[in-house]
């Protein structure tokens, strides 16, 4: 039994592998069967794509049925067959000379954009009128000419029937000759261009970088003007409570009138001209400090009317220590400043001077930061005109010490009125150095009268302290010299 059932099972394992190789072998003929079917069919395509063969074969039907009722179940003519197969292989039947002709005009626009893209270069490094400019421009022109040439034109491009191959082949021969011509020309012009380049971002940098830095200046500039002009904000209505308090007690600061002091011209006379109440007592207190006989100090205040009456009531509250002697009047108490005297005061109530000052002060401020403490309101004010009229203002004085609301003083000035002045008006610090304070800075040279008398880079001088000799000023004229040129050369021109 044990031999019997081992001999059951090798027969068994002998016949699985024999169906096994013979249905791999039955597998192996259908694929080769079907992929020489394919190989058949592929070649009958083939070779009834060729016209004759379309035109030979017009009325032949192919019929396919099925095995259950011989019914027809495909049917079409041959002249169908043909144009599909037709559109299927369009590609085989283009003219080849046709593509040969595309493939040289691609080169040869190529070409030209490459050779514009290099004049544009040129033009852009301003080389207009070099050859390298001139070259590529004629190089331009001639493929342009090339592709318009009537012979090439009509036979090659315009045609419909099939193209000369003679003609293709000179057409070819010209535009390789001019992609020679070219190329050789880009090549010898690429590393002059890429140094050109260079140079000129170089330059635009440089360029942006400088715009950048103005711009920075200007604007610090405006940022250190507004700081200047700031207060702190408790001091904001400072002068709003000294005029409430000269109203609350008004017999306290009753005007007691002139003293013989302020006409003395054996003392040592200041005059301040400020609308800050506080910038004021700041000098005043600074040059009493520091004077060795502060009693022989006389200081003129002199504000506008909207501020006289807090400026009078800090000094009485708070009047100069050492006995010196302080003064406070208003512009308007000088009745000979008017209109008709003064010709600053009529170009003040100008329209063009107004609009320079306040219209556009956002722009204004950034235009120019050499000029930009000129654009400063403060300058409309008849305060800043009134040094000039320091004789008529004073006209028992022989020195006065102009000193600006911005002046804080360290030590005695009574040596100033020891130095003789030489028949001179003024006497001035030199802050002259470079191109700082030169006439140019503060006159309008555009103007054709001041460039004829004046020289731009003639030295001017700090207006902070200024020492007057009243004398020397009036026997010049220096005021009517003023008058005349104020009525020559109108404010708003000067700044």
């Amino acid at each position: 039994m044990a031999s019997g059932g081992l001999r059951i099972g090798r027969t068994t394992s002998t016949t699985t592998g024999s169906g096994g190789l013979k249905n791999l072998f039955t597998y192996r003929i259908f694929i080769s069967a079907m992929f020489t079917l394919l190989f058949i069919a592929t070649l009958s395509v083939l070779f009834t794509s060729n016209p004759s063969t379309v035109s030979s074969q017009t009325t032949t039907t192919i019929s396919t049925t099925t095995t259950n009722g011989g019914d027809p179940v495909i049917s079409k003519s041959n002249s169908q067959f043909q144009s599909y197969v037709h559109r299927s292989f369009l590609a085989l039947k283009s003219d080849p000379l046709k593509t040969r002709l595309d493939l040289i005009q691609k080169q040869a626009n190529d070409h030209i954009a490459l050779v514009n893209a290099y004049a544009a270069y040129a033009r852009k490094l301003k080389l207009e009128n070099s050859k390298q400019l001139r070259v590529f421009e004629d190089l331009i022109r001639n493929f342009i000419d090339l592709t318009s040439r009537p012979a090439y034109k009509s036979a090659l491009f315009e045609t419909k029937g099939s193209i000369e191959e003679d003609l293709l082949r000179q057409f070819e021969k010209e535009v390789k000759d001019r992609v020679k011509t070219a190329r050789q020309l880009i090549s010898e012009a690429k590393e002059s261009f890429d140094n050109q380049l260079k140079i000129q971002k170089l330059k635009d940098t440089i360029f942006a970088v400088n715009e950048q830095l103005t711009k920075a200046k200007k604007q610090g500039a405006f940022s250190s003007l507004i700081a200047a002009k700031s207060i702190p904000k408790s001091l904001h209505c400072l002068a709003m409570r000294l005029v409430g308090e000269r109203i609350a007690h008004p017999e306290k600061y009753m005007d007691q009138g002139g003293k013989p002091e302020f006409e003395d011209p054996n003392l040592y006379h200041y005059a301040i001209f400020s609308d800050n109440v506080i910038a004021a007592s700041v000098v005043v207190n600074s040059a009493v400090k520091n004077a060795l006989e502060p009693w022989k100090h006389v200081f003129h205040v002199v504000t506008d009317r909207m501020n006289l009456a807090a400026m009078q009531v800090w000094f009485i509250m708070r009047p100069a220590g050492g006995g010196a002697h302080v003064e406070v009047k208003a512009v308007e108490d000088y009745t000979f400043l008017n209109a008709s005297y003064v010709p600053v005061l009529r170009q003040l109530e100008s329209a063009n001077l107004l609009k320079f000052y306040f219209e556009n002060r956002a722009e204004n401020a950034t235009k120019d930061a050499n000029n930009l403490k000129f654009r400063n309101p403060k300058y409309l004010s008849m305060l800043n005109h009134l040094r000039f009229y320091l004789p008529e203002m004073y006209p028992k004085l022989h020195k006065i010490l102009f000193l600006d609301d911005d002046v804080v003083v360290q030590k005695d000035l009574t040596g100033l009125w020891k130095i003789d002045m030489d028949g001179k008006v003024n006497g001035a610090v030199e802050t002259c150095f470079g191109s700082f304070h030169r006439y140019a800075q503060y006159m309008n040279f555009s103007h054709p009268l001041i460039k004829a008398k004046f020289n731009p880079k003639a030295c001017a001088w700090a207006y902070g302290m200024n020492f007057f000799d009243l004398d020397a000023w009036r026997k010049e004229k220096s005021t009517e010299q003023y008058h005349y040129w104020q009525t020559q050369v109108p404010l708003v021109h000067q700044i």
